[in-house]
């Protein structure tokens, strides 16, 4: 299987190591809904571009999966999309789909399968999971957040070898974690062996509460340092909390080399519809 480093390669102009490949390309996904012509033109448009060491995988949903290949054919590119194939036809529906992408190799690489758990995430279904998805690609499941048998949910994935994914938002208050969930998420993973990736609602680099939801955010870097703290034995709620974007970047900045490479064999990578926005803040902050 694909590891966590593979994924962060360093990428041009020398990427820092925190920061190498962690925006995955959610284009198509809300609130960003890009048009496939749209999402595909900027997914290319971005890695030749000069911070395209930052992004990681361009994500699609299966029941899109045609109408990529479509558009791919049109455009031609130089070299093979790198591809998370995100399941929102059921876990029947996944051979299917890994046969369709790895089929037109030319256009596809599938370095990816996410997928959401059933609430049970009983051994079966993961079992089946691993059957259906190539042992070299990396398999993402996001059990259902909520009470202690969530936590024991992210313990069957990372026990049978896959990544759990954390949601970090949605369209209602009840998709945002609090502080605590994410410390004890966090708590779990850490020293597991197994990374995991991180999905919606990290719109900023820090902290910060929407005005026109009233909805506060978590931050990409918040959980960068808050992952290098659990890590450590720091304080994980207090970093997950703060709204301080200096102090943050400066505790980050301060991180080595080796450290920076164990803080992303964790925290593997977060989908964000756009790559500008998390690298103009990433560049305000003075990390790039």
């Amino acid at each position: 299987m694909s590891s966590a480093f593979e994924l962060r390669a360093p990428g041009p102009r020398g990427t820092p190591p925190l920061l190498a490949r962690l925006v995955d390309d959610a284009a198509l996904f809300p609130p960003g809904s890009a048009s496939m012509p749209d999402a595909v033109r900027g997914h290319l448009d971005a890695r030749v571009s000069e911070w395209a060491g930052a992004m990681g995988l361009f994500l699609c949903p299966a029941s899109r999966l045609a109408e990529l290949i479509t558009e791919l054919i049109k455009v031609k590119p130089v070299k093979p999309i790198a591809l998370s194939l995100v399941i929102d036809t059921g876990l029947g529906g996944v051979p299917k789909a890994v046969s369709i992408v790895e089929s037109r190799s030319e256009l596809l690489a599938l370095r990816m399968v996410e997928m959401p758990a059933p609430s049970d995430v009983d051994e079966q279904w993961l079992e089946r999971v691993s059957e259906f998805v190539p042992e070299d690609v990396i398999r993402v499941v996001e059990p259902r957040r909520g009470g202690a048998e969530w936590l024991d949910g992210v313990r069957r994935v990372i026990e049978h070898g896959s990544w759990p994914k954390l949601r970090c938002g949605g369209v209602s208050k009840e998709n945002f974690p609090s502080v605590d969930e994410v410390a004890d998420f966090l708590a779990v993973v850490s020293h597991s062996g197994v990374a995991f990736k991180a999905t919606a609602g990290l719109h900023h680099a820090v902290r910060q509460t929407d005005e026109a939801t009233g909805f506060t955010h978590h931050g990409f870097l918040n959980l960068l340092v808050a992952t290098a703290r659990s890590l450590s034995g720091g304080d994980v709620r207090e970093a997950l909390g703060s709204t301080d974007g200096q102090a943050l970047s400066a505790e980050a900045n301060e991180l080595t080399d080796p450290a920076a490479h164990a803080v992303r064999g964790v925290f593997a990578s977060y989908g964000s519809c756009s790559l500008a926005d998390p690298i103009k803040d990433l560049d305000d902050l003075g990390l790039l």
